[in-house]
This record gives C-alpha cells, structure tokens and sequence, in this order.
C-alpha cells in the first residue's frame, strides 16, 4: 500500500494528503515448494461439500454464531455498515502524547502533499505550537482505526492505535523484596551498559545470515552453521552480578 489519497479533516478545514506506510518488510520471502519435484505449490479454494474449486465471485463471508450455523453478509451490506467519510482522517481532539502508553501503537504511515499546502503547513505549525497530538479515526483495509497524528522534523506521521480490548496487560503488583546490596549492583550494571540509540547500527543478524546462505548455495557453497555457545546459567543472583560485572 502506497500513495493512497486522502485528507484529514480538521474542524471545517479539509487537508489533502498522501499516506504511505514507513515501514517496509525486511524479511526474505521464500516459496513453498513441493520437496520430490521443487515447483510451486498452488492453493486452491475448495468446497468440500460440492466437491468443487471454488470462485473468487462465489465465495460470500459469514460469522459462525455456534457449529456448522453462520449469519451470511453480502459484499454489499458490509460495505454499508463502514463509518461516513472513510477515506478521511477524521480529528475528533487533540491531547499530550505523553498520556499515550507506547503499548497503543500499531503502525505508522507518513502523511505528506503532492503540492505545497498553506493548510497542511497550518496545522504542522498549528500542532508545534501548542506540543500536542491530534487523536483521530479513521478507515484502512476495510479496518476501522483510532489513531494519532504527531510531528516529525520531515512532516507529519499518523500512527494507529490498538483498541483497549486488544491490549493484554495482567494486572498484577510485583511484590515488595529487600534487596538493597542486588540494587546497586544492578545499577552499576546498568550504568556500565549504557549508550545512546543509534538505529543504523543495529542490523537483522538472522536476514543477514539467510541472505548470505542463498548466495552461498548460487555460488555451490556448502552452508557450514555457527558453533552456538550455551551461556552457563549461574543460580545465585549477587554471584550472576558480580560476575556481569566483571564481564
């Protein structure tokens, strides 16, 4: 999904955007094969009660209310049950992110103008300003989303949000144990690690590690894997420091 056309909708104001997504999917696709002949394998939509591959145009969705007994949507009716204006970004408020646990957000997409925008720049601006948020909602995929809209040095970013429901946090309270000597050393531990986050430095060893394998069997090389080494688990916790220290 890419340059999909949309607007956010800001009181009266209506601003055309441009949303694409921020994140691209690193991970190396493979294909399943089947292992006597290597060719591909097809899947095939099937009817076990007619007994027949089935059509994209003959296939309806329906909820399952108990076994084998399902309430049937047409393509249609489901299409009329989506929120009025589902191709805007609808603000309904505006808050501190602060008051946003980071557990909320899903994923994110840069909204930008196909040409300069006086009412795109106002509302950068606008939220700058005054260092909040705007909480919105709007429709991607056929999927219903709060989300936020927040600031970055190239532009605006909308990032969607999880539902409370969809939020699994037991809660619990972690009990109270004395252990002042553990504390500080755990602090020194962690005072010993500490660095700044610099993203480009921090690389998929496993994709890296898959890429190199496939240009190795291209190549007739024969894949020789990494001797792993078992990190010697220590039971006694002010002994583990100590020695973590060391380290």
């Amino acid at each position: 999904m890419a340059n999909i056309h949309s607007s956010i909708s800001f009181g009266l104001v209506n601003i055309p955007i441009l949303m694409n997504p921020i994140i691209k999917d690193n991970d190396t696709s493979f294909n399943q094969l089947h292992k006597k002949c290597k060719n591909r394998i097809k899947y095939i939509k099937y009817c076990p009660h007619c007994k027949k591959e089935v059509k994209e145009t003959d296939i309806i969705k329906g909820y399952q209310y108990e076994k084998d007994n399902y309430v049937v949507f047409q393509k249609e009716e489901l299409e009329e049950l989506k929120p009025e204006n589902e191709h805007e970004i609808n603000v309904i408020s505006f808050i501190k992110m602060d008051e946003i646990p980071p557990v909320y957000f899903e994923k994110s997409y840069f909204l930008n103008t196909e040409k300069k925008s006086k009412a795109y720049t106002l509302f950068y601006e606008a939220l700058k300003k005054t260092k909040m948020v705007a909480l919105a909602k709007c429709v991607l995929s056929s999927k219903f989303y709060y989300c936020i809209l927040r600031l970055t040095e190239s532009g605006i970013i909308m990032t969607t949000l999880y539902f409370n429901e969809e939020i699994n946090i037991p809660e619990t309270t972690l009990k109270e144990e004395k252990m002042d000597k553990e504390l500080d050393m755990a602090i020194k531990l962690i005072e010993s690690m500490k660095a700044k986050f610099e993203p480009s430095k921090y690389k998929d060893e496993y994709q890296d590690n898959i890429r190199k394998a496939i240009d190795d069997k291209l190549n007739g090389k024969e894949l020789k894997g990494k001797k792993k080494t078992n990190k010697k688990q220590i039971g006694d916790l002010m002994e583990a420091l100590e020695k973590s220290l060391k380290k």
